[in-house]
């Protein structure tokens, strides 16, 4: 479970707890998630170790508990504590130490870089009391890497090529700073040290770090996630959490995000929790979108591809987001002919060809521009389905009639126009969010060919 992920999240048994961590003198070193039992699978206790500063003063969002998290899980294996320090060779030195000391394997990111802040290398050595070793295969490789590219390489960076003596190099395929990896004894304790940089972190994570992981893993409890769209976590727990409990699921956590909850079932056996997944189907119905980490995006293009239905988008309020997240997903040229962003009424007059006595009589934020908006966008793109969308973000704009957070959504096909009224959060880019994802979720519903007066989106 990251704390950084979800803007909340509930579980209903085996909580975790923050705690601030501070030397002897009480100043405060860093931050840390620590998991009761539950936060350790497959009897191996693993301890992450995040670096950065800019993770602690909110310049960053710490992305690295949340994929590792989940890769570990996949392997029956699980974070029991997740730390989180400012850059500085002491602190990272000490903090691993203590890790070390409590922990199977210590897993720490960041800090691998040229700059005079990146100091991860130095702290392990100490921690270790191994001297820097220069690899010049590594020096020939990182200016193989600025080469490729055209750039002439900084002298700075000769110190990534600098290694604790004794430690692995983790091939960096991605980048120039490469892992490293320390094993004590034959079957002991493990030390891993990745670059920051998401895209370098997780190739080289699966690539050279779940092979020597595998070996330790072992059979324990699995997790299941189930998606959940147009329903509130307070809803969802009163729908579905005492028939949960009376199939056995052991743990069951909310974590919300704008426009969606999802479900988490831990704590039973697989056939358990595979009956915890169907009960949720049967008692939620088309709100279940998906399961694991499949996006609604994920699921609308999936479902458009199998039923070869082509799709459009008109959007004023969000900005072109709605298209911009179908086509996020690889395959979408398949199914998306197209979009039109047309902020301005005048724009809606002559792309998508809203009536002018519409605007004049309903407003640009109105059920009757939604639908026009989407038929529209369906004639001009030659589509089988065109979803539109025409809001009020803020934090301005609002009347007592048509306050801040008010959306229309409206959906056009072969069988005519419908259009919904939403009432969201009056906050802009959490309101553009919300306002997507009911876009994506009501074409969702109309690629089931669910009727469109049951569903709420």
């Amino acid at each position: 479970m990251s704390f950084t992920t979800c803007e909340g999240i509930r579980m209903t048994k085996q909580k975790g707890h923050q705690v601030n961590l501070r030397d002897a003198g009480g100043r405060r070193r860093g931050r840390a998630w620590q998991m009761g039992k539950a936060g350790m699978l497959g009897g191996v206790k693993i301890e992450l170790i995040t670096t950065g500063s800019e993770l602690l003063l909110g310049q960053v969002l710490n992305s690295h508990p949340g994929y590792l998290s989940g890769r570990l899980e996949k392997m029956g294996l699980g974070l029991a504590r997740q730390t989180s320090i400012p850059d500085g060779k002491e602190q990272i030195t000490d903090v691993v130490k203590e890790a070390w000391e409590r922990s199977e394997l210590v897993i720490v990111t960041g800090g691998l870089g040229p700059t005079s802040d990146d100091v991860t290398r130095e702290a392990v050595a100490a921690f270790l009391n191994r001297k820097m070793k220069f690899h010049p295969e590594i020096l020939e490789k990182i200016l193989g890497y600025f080469a490729g590219r055209g750039l002439k390489a900084p002298e700075m960076v000769r110190v990534q090529a600098m290694v604790p003596e004794g430690m692995e190099i983790l091939p960096n395929e991605r980048g120039t700073a490469p892992g490293l990896f320390w094993e004590e004894g034959e079957k002991g304790k493990m030390l891993v040290v990745l670059p920051g940089p998401p895209r370098e972190l997780g190739p080289m994570f699966e690539e050279w770090v779940e092979p020597k992981l595998r070996g330790r893993a072992k059979p324990g409890e699995g997790t299941r996630v189930v998606r959940v769209a147009g329903i509130g976590e307070s809803a969802v727990q009163e729908k579905c959490e005492a028939a949960l409990r009376e199939l056995g699921v052991g743990e069951i956590g909310y974590c919300a995000r704008p426009g969606e909850v999802d479900v988490r079932l831990r704590g039973a056996g697989a056939k358990i929790l595979q009956a915890g997944v169907e009960k949720l189907r049967e008692l939620l119905g088309v709100a279940v979108y998906g399961e694991g980490v499949e996006t609604m995006e994920e699921v609308v293009v999936g479902l458009a591809r199998a039923a070869k239905m082509r799709l459009a988008t008109a959007e004023s309020c969000t900005g072109g987001l709605v298209a911009s997240r179908i086509t996020d997903v690889p395959g979408s040229s398949e199914i998306f002919l197209g979009g039109w962003v047309t902020y301005g009424n005048e724009a809606k007059v002559r792309e998508l060809g809203v009536k002018e006595e519409s605007l004049a009589k309903y407003g640009a934020v109105s059920g009757a521009v939604a639908g026009e908006m989407a038929e529209g966008a369906r004639r001009k793109a030659g589509a089988d389905w065109a979803v539109a969308v025409t809001g009020i973000a803020g934090p301005g704009g609002g009347s007592p009639g048509k306050p801040v957070g008010l959306v229309y959504l409206g959906i056009a096909g072969a069988g005519g126009v419908e259009t919904i009224e939403k009432k969201l959060v009056p906050e802009r880019k959490t309101f553009k969010a919300m306002a997507s994802q009911a876009a994506l979720n009501l074409l969702r519903v109309k690629l089931l060919a669910n009727p469109f007066h049951k569903t709420e989106v």
